[in-house]
């Protein structure tokens, strides 16, 4: 039986300025909502999400069906592998991700629906609602408040966090612990589900918890009967050969996926801000989103499409129930605003660009011991 924990209340309220930047806000958002008035499209998904969403779940599952219905070599399985492992990233961010947002459509059982593709690939689309859309998406780039930037293991992504002597080489070794993204969220899903509660981050009943943490444990079963059993009891394979193959396709996926969140937020650039003693942070939200993201790579049309539009990363955090086969056209409102209104708007003009600047601000995390939360501008903007 589980244990009932008493709800707590998370530790630090955080405010944003109520009456800062309302001429900017209401201006913006009117012309975003002209922009779909005038083109007469819906703010959710299209035609060319429906297939999207389709490749996808194929890259992912197809692979899989071949290993169990093909004889073939281990090294011929482990590309499989691979490409079930390119199929999980790309469902997390083009798929899965619109769907937790409620931005993929305009019914909200499709989203629910949508949204659990996260259980199809071994994770917990509750828990990553709670991670996601509360912390982060609220508490972008604050210490304490986004699990995004908060200190873990022997990494140090907030330089409000305290700083080790191995820090110094995290550039190096943060690789490894980007790769096991997936796999640390698969097998935290449990205890996390029950941290979230004991912290106040859940508003269900009892009753209504327990139930669903029996469902998750059910998907956990049928996941790992299936992603694993069926290869060990169907094919030729060795059962290490499968583990090897599980493993590879979430070392793939977890890459792939930390890179392009990490890209997003820990880069010159974007800020870090720190909330005054009583909680307030000077700006409005909508501007400190604007601070604390970035973009990147946006001419690149095949980069947007399968991770996506994360690269829009500071139109997705400014209307995240819009899904993101629109961001391409709401980015050049967004940045024709900021830029009349004189607010930041950053962006990196290719991946590489962004990754460099991921790297140099990995070393600076590395070596500086006091809190920075400085604006400094990404190179090209």
């Amino acid at each position: 039986m589980l244990k009932q924990y008493p709800v707590q209340v998370m530790e630090t309220v955080v405010r944003f300025s109520q009456n800062k930047d309302i001429v900017f806000k209401k201006t913006l958002h009117r012309r975003v909502n002209e922009y779909f008035k005038l083109t007469g499209l819906s703010k959710n998904h299209n035609p060319s999400m429906v297939f999207k969403t389709i490749v996808m779940l194929s890259i992912y599952i197809l692979p899989f069906i071949l290993i169990l219905t093909v004889s073939m070599p281990a090294w011929l399985a482990m590309i499989f592998y691979l490409i079930m492992g390119i199929g999980v990233a790309g469902i997390g961010m083009s798929v899965m991700h619109d769907g937790n947002h409620f931005g993929y459509s305009d019914n909200h059982r499709v989203n629910r629906i949508i949204g659990l593709t996260m259980n199809l690939l071994g994770a917990d689309a509750y828990n990553w609602k709670i991670k996601h859309n509360k912390l982060h998406h609220v508490f972008t780039n604050i210490y304490g408040k986004d699990e995004d930037i908060n200190s873990r293991v022997i990494l140090r992504f907030a330089f409000g966090s305290p700083l080790k002597k191995y820090h110094k080489f995290q550039y190096l070794y943060v690789w490894f612990f980007y790769a096991l993204m997936s796999l640390s969220m698969m097998f935290g899903d449990i205890s996390k589900r029950i941290s979230n509660r004991k912290r106040g981050l859940t508003n269900i009943s009892l009753g209504a918890f327990r139930r669903s943490m029996f469902w998750l444990i059910v998907s956990k079963v049928l996941y790992f009967g299936v992603i694993i059993g069926l290869p060990i009891l169907l094919t030729d394979l060795f059962w290490w050969q499968v583990l090897l193959g599980f493993l590879l396709m979430h070392l793939v996926a977890g890459t792939i996926m930390s890179v392009i969140f990490q890209l997003a937020h820990v880069v010159e650039g974007p800020i870090q801000a720190q909330p005054d003693k009583d909680g307030k942070i000077n700006d409005s939200l909508i501007v400190h989103q604007l601070k604390s993201t970035a973009d990147f790579s946006k001419g690149n049309k095949l980069l947007s499409w399968y991770v996506g539009g994360l690269n829009y990363q500071v139109e997705h955090h400014l209307y995240p129930k819009i899904c993101h086969v629109h961001y391409p056209a709401i980015s050049k409102i967004v940045e024709a605003t900021t830029r009349e209104f004189s607010i930041p708007y950053y962006v990196y003009d290719t991946f590489w660009d962004a990754l460099r600047a991921h790297i140099k601000t990995l070393k600076r995390l590395g070596r500086e011991k006091v809190n920075w939360f400085s604006e400094i501008s990404p190179a090209g903007v």
